[in-house]
């Protein structure tokens, strides 16, 4: 039996905003954030923050009030799915049109 050696690749890269470009037009659902359920908006301590822990796009900002950059947030719906309050809400695109024009 030949013994053989396996080249071993891990990556070194940090994510963070941007490195796909300008992203936030791929999305179909907007996520929007109701501040008067958000646990660090509303007690003004930096506690929870767990849409900033599992956004894979690191996006959401680790601030009080947190807030989503919207330049590059894909809509992927984990922060909505994840947040213990239920603060963050998916929205259709479609229905911002009108109003950002």
């Amino acid at each position: 039996m030949v013994k053989k050696s396996y080249c071993e690749m891990i990556s070194r890269s940090q994510p963070g905003p941007g490195d796909g470009g300008n992203t936030g037009s791929w999305r179909v659902k907007r996520p929007v954030m109701d501040q008067k359920k958000c646990i660090p908006a509303k007690t003004g301590k930096p506690s929870c923050f767990t849409c900033w822990l599992y956004c894979p796009d690191c996006v959401v900002s680790k601030t009080i009030p947190p807030a989503i950059n919207l330049d590059y947030c894909k809509g992927c719906g984990i922060c909505a799915e994840e947040c213990p309050a239920g603060a963050i809400e998916m929205v259709d695109e479609a229905s911002f049109i009108g109003k950002e024009k």
